[in-house]
C-alpha cells in the first residue's frame, strides 16, 4: 500500500485536509488505474472529517459528462478516508453505466465527494431536491434506489422520487418509504 501523502507522479508532497476530499478521490483512483495497488489514507490528523465514521458518494466527471459515481448510504469502512478511498476505485472501476476508466483518461477527469448526512424519514411535501437527497425504498426494503441533491435538471421532488425510484426498479405509483438527507459537497476546482 502507498500512503496518500507519499509522492505524487510529480515529486510533490500531496497534503490532505477537510477542504480537498476530491484530492483523495484523485489520488485513489490514479493510483489503482496505474498501478493496481490501493492507497492508505496514513494518519490522519484527529480534528479531521476523515476520522468519522461517514458514508459519502464519489463521482468521476469530464467537462462534458459523469463518468463514474458509486457510494455509500451506511458507511461500510472505519472512516470517512478509507469510505472515500474504496468508493473512489469503485466508481471508476466498477460503476455498471461505464467501462472502467483507462490511464490515458486520467488527466482529463475531475472529482467531487458528497459526505452523506444520516437520512430522516420524510414526506413527499418535505422534499426540496435542490437541499435534499431522497431515498426511496419499497414497503419491505428489498429495493432502494437514492439520488443526491442539487443534480442538474432535476428541479423537482417528483422528478427526484421518480428518477430514484426507477434507479431501485421501482414503479412511483407504488407505495414508498422516504428518506431525505443533506450533503457536504466538495468539488475540485478544475
Amino acid at each position: 500500500m502507498k500512503d496518500f501523502f507519499g509522492q505524487d507522479v510529480l515529486g510533490r508532497t500531496l497534503p490532505l485536509s477537510d477542504d480537498n476530499l476530491p484530492a483523495l478521490a484523485r489520488r485513489a483512483v490514479e493510483t489503482f488505474v496505474r498501478e493496481q495497488i490501493v492507497i492508505s489514507p496514513g494518519t490522519l490528523p484527529s480534528d479531521s472529517v476523515l476520522i468519522s465514521k461517514s458514508a459519502c458518494f464519489v463521482c468521476i466527471k469530464t467537462a462534458y459528462d459523469l463518468r463514474g459515481c458509486i457510494g455509500t448510504v451506511e458507511p461500510a469502512m472505519c472512516n470517512l478516508a478509507e469510505e472515500i478511498i474504496t468508493n473512489a476505485i469503485h466508481a471508476a472501476t466498477l460503476d455498471p453505466r461505464f467501462d472502467p476508466v483507462s490511464g490515458a483518461e486520467l488527466l482529463d477527469l475531475y472529482y467531487t465527494v458528497d459526505v452523506l448526512e444520516t437520512p430522516e424519514p420524510t414526506l413527499f411535501e418535505d422534499l426540496d431536491p435542490y437541499e435534499y437527497g431522497v431515498i426511496v425504498e419499497d414497503k419491505s426494503s428489498r429495493r432502494r434506489g437514492l439520488l443526491l441533491p442539487n443534480i442538474e435538471g432535476i428541479e423537482t421532488p417528483d422528478q427526484q422520487v421518480r428518477i430514484a425510484a426507477r434507479k431501485a426498479g421501482l414503479m412511483p405509483d407504488m407505495p414508498l418509504r422516504l428518506q431525505r438527507f443533506r450533503v457536504r459537497r466538495f468539488t475540485e476546482m478544475v
